[in-house]
């Protein structure tokens, strides 16, 4: 992964969409990756949506904006589908990932949608292994499936650091998504 990597999650308040974007980045860096890892949301409430950028790469980053044209958007809340434009300025040979019930022929044609989709039942699986509808760590396994950035053992010391005795329920959490997520390019 020598070129930059530059990711977008959409989610709603207290989805978890910036602690993705942290614990991703922690992972990279923990495998001595540059990464960095920002939230733009101002006072929004729970529930409202929230945007998160991750950025990663071998050679240090130097930018320090926003992600205009990511390389991959993921998205917690297919809710969000329909209230934002959640793939403004996604590249060409970008991928969306969402979190949905739907098949990626079905997310595609509903949408429109030219890119490749990746669909996991992440509300689904977070429910059945930590008991909340939290979907950013299912969500992080979806995106493992679809891009090589960081390892799984990278990111189960970051959940278990973060989450302490939490941490079990949330890497099955990550593992279960990131067998279970399809892909349609």
């Amino acid at each position: 992964m020598a070129e930059l990597l530059e990711i977008r999650w959409h989610g709603r308040g207290g989805l978890g969409a910036v602690t993705s974007a942290e614990l991703v980045a922690r992972a990279a860096i923990s495998e001595g990756k540059y990464a960095q890892s920002f939230p733009s949301f101002g006072p929004e409430r729970r529930g409202a949506p929230v945007i998160a950028f991750l950025r990663v790469s071998d050679e240090l980053i130097r930018i320090r904006t926003s992600i205009y044209e990511p390389d991959i958007a993921v998205i917690l809340d297919p809710g969000l589908l329909r209230a934002v434009d959640v793939t403004s300025g996604l590249k060409d040979n970008g991928t969306i990932i969402i979190n949905s019930r739907k098949s990626p022929d079905e997310l595609k044609s509903e949408f429109g949608f030219d890119w490749p989709v990746a669909a996991v039942d992440a509300t689904k699986i977070a429910r059945e292994t930590i008991g909340l509808p939290i979907t950013n760590t299912a969500m992080i396994g979806a995106l493992l499936r679809i891009v090589d950035v960081v390892s799984i053992g990278s990111l189960k010391a970051q959940f278990e650091e973060r989450f302490g005795l939490r941490a079990k329920g949330n890497v099955e959490a990550m593992k279960r998504a990131f067998d279970a997520t399809e892909i349609k390019a």
